[in-house]
């Protein structure tokens, strides 16, 4: 190709891009967002970035639900029994805690003041931009993009139970449980983890729960003031390295209990399940996000491999 037909290709691909549509960001999704104050006892709290400041340490907020629900992080109040969240326009209002499940790190708030609750989006695919709407450093508001690097994350170390949608996008100290957004100015995730290797800088690898994890914890705490999760019946593991290296992928059953809802199934001993709810299955820690996604007594798909054949099988959690 000729270095003339060259350049009119790369000019022709500019201007295609340059002709696609950006969504721009929607600053109205701070209407949404609070900084969170929580009052923790002397003698409790998460680490200050600084002891020399006397400042109390804040969190971030999201509305999700009508009626003035907020969702934050459970490690944001510690062990605050009085928190206040501080309105984009400076306004600060006192908040009641609804509840707060420590094995996906999800808290519930209630304000008397309703909120607008942004629409709600699925995952976004690899490499989409998103931005985080969030209290870094307890400065008050502020937006930082990126994209997306991962989804379906678990098995970080954070939390019991993980669904973590992986971003670039700058979060520091303070910006925990703030907003993600994608690039339709939807709510996807709930900034919940920084990887920092035990440094407090922000070195691009960061989690947002997925507002699926999210809602199915936030609803049980409205409803029920705690979270209602199902007993599936069955052991799992990881396979052995021998195991993998001759090909498999997957996650071992290593116990069925006999009354359990596992051996209603029809789960076996030594079955290999790939997928749970349609959810591909590499590590043992998927297992837990998949499932505790879901209901009790709601039925959920499993697909296993037993002696070399593809089996679908219906899973109904005991309550």
């Amino acid at each position: 190709m000729s270095t003339s037909r060259v350049v009119a290709t790369v000019f022709a691909a500019m201007t295609f891009l340059a002709a696609a549509p950006v969504h721009a960001f929607d600053p109205a999704i701070l209407e949404s967002v609070v900084s969170v104050l929580p009052d923790w006892p002397e003698d409790s709290g998460p680490a200050r970035a600084d002891p020399q400041r006397l400042e109390v340490p804040e969190g971030t907020g999201v509305a999700i639900l009508a009626g003035g629900y907020i969702a934050t992080n459970a490690h944001v109040l510690g062990r605050a029994a009085e928190v206040r969240v501080r309105l984009a326009d400076g306004q600060h209002l006192p908040a009641a805690i609804v509840g707060r499940d420590t094995a996906t790190d999800i808290a519930l708030l209630r304000i008397e003041w309703d909120l607008p609750v942004p629409a709600f989006g699925p995952a976004p695919p690899l490499g989409d931009r998103v931005c985080v709407v969030g209290n870094a450093f307890g400065l008050g508001l502020s937006v930082t993009c990126g994209v997306v690097s991962a989804r379906h994350r678990a098995g970080t170390g954070f939390n019991p139970i993980e669904d973590f949608i992986q971003t670039d996008a700058s979060v520091n100290p303070g910006a925990s449980g703030g907003a993600l957004v994608d690039s339709e100015n939807r709510l996807v995730g709930v900034v919940s983890a920084i990887f920092t290797k035990g440094s407090d800088a922000d070195i691009g690898i960061n989690f947002a729960a997925s507002m699926a994890l999210v809602m199915r914890i936030a609803e049980d705490l409205r409803d029920h003031g705690r979270v209602i999760r199902g007993r599936a019946g069955f052991g799992f593991a990881d396979l052995t390295d021998e195991q993998r290296d001759a090909g498999l992928v997957g996650v071992r059953v290593v116990r069925v209990r006999p009354d359990g809802a596992a051996a209603r199934a029809g789960l076996a001993e030594g079955d290999l399940i790939v997928s749970i709810a349609g959810r591909p299955i590499r590590q043992r820690m998927e297992v837990p996000a998949a499932l505790h996604l879901q209901r009790p007594d709601v039925p959920i798909e499993i697909t296993v491999i037993r002696d070399g054949e593809t089996r679908n099988l219906t899973l109904s959690m005991d309550p």
